[in-house]
């Protein structure tokens, strides 16, 4: 064989071990795989042990998600749903797209241990108030006082295109039952906005325009962690947080069915827990993880959580957003 012809078999065989490189392709929300998201490390440490590429593709939240696949159905071209939340999970099983995963988790930590075959849960954290303790003095204690306080101006999220949002909705019926209509148009009466995502209201209300806004207990440590900066609380509930954990599942007709497994393997060793706590801002749901900055151990730990049956939730969830709707639109 001539060095030319060495030359191109060797190109040939570059070109070729390139192409059959396989591709997972894993549906997430945009700040899951943003830049400043936990995603760039947790595909670096993928990629590391998977000899594949880790393709995220970045929609706007687990509701955006699940109408995602839903919408594609088995021709989908996504391997796992990287996002969805125990609010929409029931919905999800309906689907009929998901496949078992046939993980071991024993050791997650999650209230009440965790038992499902279709869903491995990657972070979980309890949805909060948060204010400026330099611009608010006397801060709300509950959720009642965010409701009712017609001179706090609050900024939320929308329950049909944000994962908080949708959050809020529930808290909300926890707390107030059949008067959560009323509870809702109190709430808008000095609401300065509904944004569609948790981006959009959060940075509002870090520009001064609300007292509160709708996020996680978690926030306030990003503050301290990355900025330095310990003016931002979480407000305190008397009733009790709201909690969310936030799950994966794997699709029936994965196009690479074997590297979605091994990714949902994955999701509970270290190369992917270590990054939850200090990239998402979300604790971690296994205990065997880097230990968590101090600042995570000062934030408000619930004494109760409230929590609505996942049935429930599926038969009733678009019956309680229209009656959101009618309440805040009187």
């Amino acid at each position: 064989m001539s060095f030319k012809s060495f030359a191109f078999a060797g190109a040939a065989l570059l070109v070729s071990s390139i192409t059959t490189a396989q591709t997972l392709n894993v549906y997430t929300y945009d700040s899951f795989s943003s830049d400043w998201g936990p995603g760039p490390k947790i595909k670096a440490n993928f990629e590391a042990q998977c000899d594949c590429e880790l393709n995220f593709v970045a929609l706007d939240s687990s509701v955006g998600i699940l109408s995602r696949v839903q919408l594609e159905g088995e021709a989908s071209e996504a391997d796992v749903l990287l996002g969805l939340d125990l609010n929409v999970m029931e919905a999800a099983k309906k689907s009929g797209l998901l496949a078992e995963h046939g993980v071991d988790t024993s050791a997650v930590t999650t209230p009440g241990g965790w038992d499902d075959k279709l869903f491995v849960p990657f972070d979980q954290g309890y949805f909060a108030f948060i204010y400026n303790s330099e611009t608010l003095a006397t801060p709300p204690t509950s959720l009642q006082e965010v409701v009712e306080n017609p001179n706090l101006k609050v900024i939320y999220q929308d329950p049909r295109t944000s994962t908080p949002g949708l959050g809020l909705l529930l808290w909300m019926k926890s707390v107030y039952g059949d008067q959560a209509a009323d509870a809702w148009e109190q709430l808008a009466s000095h609401t300065v906005t509904v944004t569609k995502g948790w981006y959009d209201g959060y940075s509002l209300f870090l520009k001064g325009e609300a007292d509160v806004v709708l996020s996680y207990t978690t926030s306030p440590a990003y503050h301290i962690v990355a900025e330095g900066e310990d003016k931002y609380q979480a407000a305190l509930a008397s009733e009790g947080f709201y909690p969310q954990i936030e799950v994966a599942a794997m699709l029936k007709n994965a196009p690479n069915k074997a590297l979605a497994e091994q990714f949902m393997q994955f999701i509970l060793a270290p190369g992917f827990q270590n990054e939850v706590a200090t990239g998402n801002w979300m604790y971690p749901v296994v205990s065997d993880v880097a230990p968590l900055p101090e600042a995570f151990l000062a934030q408000p730990q619930p004494t109760k959580v409230l929590t609505l049956d996942a049935k429930e939730v599926a038969k009733n969830r678009q019956a309680w957003v229209n009656e959101w709707l009618e309440a805040t639109t009187r």
